[in-house]
């Protein structure tokens, strides 16, 4: 019996999310809600008419009691971002559409679990915890599980080596003032540095990673995307199922997702990313992982950057 998930915004980036859990194992039922019956009444139609090669799955378009007794609720509501535009510059119009949604839908599912996914997610996050009255740990941001995979992604495309066996990381803000914690960067359990040295010995054509250059292209990807094709949905989709696979699994796993801090790294009420323990029973904590001293100061900075925006925010 697979769960049932809810997802509120049938745009591009929800619609793909329904689209992609519909030829998964994780959910038997998905209930689409937004403003634009029309708009999800179609996308229901198309997605349900291709369910016939799985297993049966209901599929509907909703209103908020309709997600009832939801296990998953996937937030998607807002403004997308424009070509040129920040996350940040976000803020506020997606702040007042989240503060209208949350009522409705937490009265509908006090128990779900909430994986948070509009931009700026990490502030959407944030906002939510504040006002949703719900327990941290039903409460999930998508973070920077997507800016992760752009550079397992990235590391894998440079040695020529499977992303299964890369485990590297990108923490802090879902934007400008992520950083990657190269001292937590492993291929096999090898460091990133050590990988090279050893594939340079073997006599592989390779070069030293240009990891300024990395770090320039899981920031950028997204911002290329929109000025190439208008929006980003197929990645971010699946970052986010495999958030559902997780929440839906038997054990819990560790995922770069966004949450409240409680003092790790030195840091307070904000919410970003880093390595974070989660299953079925939501988030169960933070790991910590072992940085240097330069990079904490990085995670403090991406935290500082979100904290002046919150500030900003009208409540």
């Amino acid at each position: 019996m697979g769960s049932k998930i809810t997802i509120i915004g049938a745009g591009s980036v929800g619609a793909t999310i329904a689209y992609t859990l519909s030829g998964e194992n994780i959910a038997s039922e998905i209930v689409m809600i937004d403003i634009n019956k029309e708009k999800v009444q179609g996308e229901v139609m198309d997605i349900e008419q291709g369910t016939c090669f799985r297993d049966p799955i209901s599929i509907v378009c909703g209103d908020y009691e309709d997600a009832k007794d939801s296990d998953i609720v996937i937030i998607t509501s807002g403004i997308a971002r424009k070509p040129g535009q920040t996350r940040i510059e976000l803020t506020q119009t997606n702040v007042n559409i989240l503060k209208s949604i949350t009522p409705e839908i937490v009265k509908a599912a006090p128990n779900a679990i909430y994986i948070i996914v509009s931009n700026p997610v990490d502030i959407m996050t944030y906002v939510f915890t504040k006002i949703s009255g719900l327990p941290e740990r039903q409460i999930i941001g998508s973070g920077t599980i997507l800016d992760t995979a752009r550079l397992k992604f990235a590391l894998s495309d440079h040695f020529g080596v499977a992303q299964k066996n890369i485990h590297a990381y990108v923490f802090g803000e879902h934007g400008d003032s992520s950083f990657i914690p190269w001292s937590g960067a492993y291929i096999s359990g090898v460091s990133v540095d050590e990988f090279y040295e050893l594939m340079k010995a073997r006599g592989k054509d390779i070069e030293a990673v240009d990891k300024e250059a990395m770090l320039t292209y899981v920031q950028k990807s997204g911002g290329k995307i929109i000025a190439n094709k208008g929006a980003t949905f197929y990645a971010v989709s699946r970052s986010v199922c495999q958030i559902c696979a997780r929440v839906a699994a038997s054990s819990d796993s560790i995922a770069t997702v966004s949450s409240m801090m409680h003092g790790e790294y030195g840091i307070e009420d904000v919410c970003l990313s880093t390595l974070t323990i989660l299953g079925p029973n939501g988030i169960q904590g933070k790991l910590p992982m072992r940085m240097k001293k330069e990079e904490i100061e990085k995670l403090k900075a991406s935290a500082d950057t979100l904290k002046s925006v919150i500030a900003q925010i009208e409540w």
